[in-house]
């Protein structure tokens, strides 16, 4: 097997179909009850692990099957990256109506705590006579990163396809990533993790996932690499209807949200896009579009203060 292509959703899937034994704190009942072989007779034993969506269940040990454990990616191959991609995000801002759907999955996938969103919703509002809009803010991940320069004990590392990560086996919690990064994109983890994480709590951390969460170091939006290794998007990037978000490699001058496909120096160049504080040098990796004939009239939604 390729362990490059392996990603923690593989591993998690193998959790779910193959057994390996994991602590959680759900009441869920087991999927493969009903479907049990004939002849299996239930143990009474339950164990708890991670289904492929993030849901911790409850499976009697009887029904389970042991398998190989699939290899992750290194923390070697986790730093070096993708050989050959230059990953790039571009936001219209004319498309978001404040849903949240994009933070709700970022949460959800790698399990946030909803008051330290990595993914950043802000109502914007340029002067006094100015139209308001909703301004989706992520890490910039940024060419030139403040972040990487000030970390004593390399935790926060660029990889050579433009992704900056959290090694948090590393971190010690200092946050002099948080002081120098002038985005305030970053957050620390004061809490212990929820009880989804506390299920990953025998696993090694991935930088690729971001998991397990770990109290007392600091988290940040990572681009979601291990879905890129499987040549998928982003969760935020599909989890939004009006296709906000554009993701796509800078090498090959492309973009896409899934449904619509465009090159990226033709869409940047026609929508007049630009970079959030580039008179900085951090020459960031995300772009805006202007919220030129915005799709949706500005609302202001129920979690706005949250941010």
């Amino acid at each position: 097997m390729d362990i490059n292509n392996t990603s923690r959703k593989e591993f998690l899937a193998s959790l779910l179909t193959g057994g390996l034994v994991m602590a959680g704190c759900s009441t869920k009942q087991s999927p493969f009850e009903a479907g049990a072989e004939e002849g299996t007779k239930p143990s009474g034993e339950k164990v708890k692990l991670l289904s492929v969506d993030g849901d911790v269940i409850e499976v009697d040990k009887a029904f389970l099957k042991p398998v190989p454990q699939l290899p992750a990616v290194t923390n070697s191959e986790a730093r070096k990256g993708i050989p050959g991609k230059k990953f790039v995000m571009v936001i219209d801002l004319s498309r978001c109506k404040n849903l949240r759907k994009c933070q709700a999955a970022c949460n959800h996938m790698h399990h946030v705590h909803s008051d330290l969103n990595w993914l950043k919703v802000y109502p914007m509002n340029e002067g006094e006579h100015t139209a308001p809009y909703w301004q989706p803010t992520t890490c910039m991940h940024c060419d030139e990163p403040p972040c990487v320069k000030v970390c004593p004990v390399d935790a926060t590392f660029k990889r050579q396809d433009g992704i900056v990560l959290i090694d948090s086996d590393r971190c010690i919690g200092c946050r002099f990533c948080m002081a120098a990064c002038p985005y305030s994109i970053r957050v620390f983890n004061w809490e212990k993790p929820d009880t989804v994480s506390e299920a990953l709590c025998g696993q090694p951390y991935d930088p690729e996932t971001s998991l397990p969460q770990k109290k007392g170091t600091v988290g940040k939006c990572d681009f979601c690499p291990d879905m890129a290794r499987k040549g998928e998007l982003p969760h935020c990037v599909t989890a939004c209807p009006n296709g906000t978000f554009f993701y796509g490699d800078l090498n090959e001058d492309s973009v896409t949200n899934g449904a619509e496909t465009f090159r990226f120096s033709d869409l940047i160049k026609d929508k007049a896009g630009y970079q959030l504080m580039d008179d900085l040098g951090t020459k960031p990796s995300v772009y805006y579009l202007p919220p030129a004939a915005r799709n949706f009239p500005f609302e202001k939604g129920l979690e706005i203060d949250k941010g």
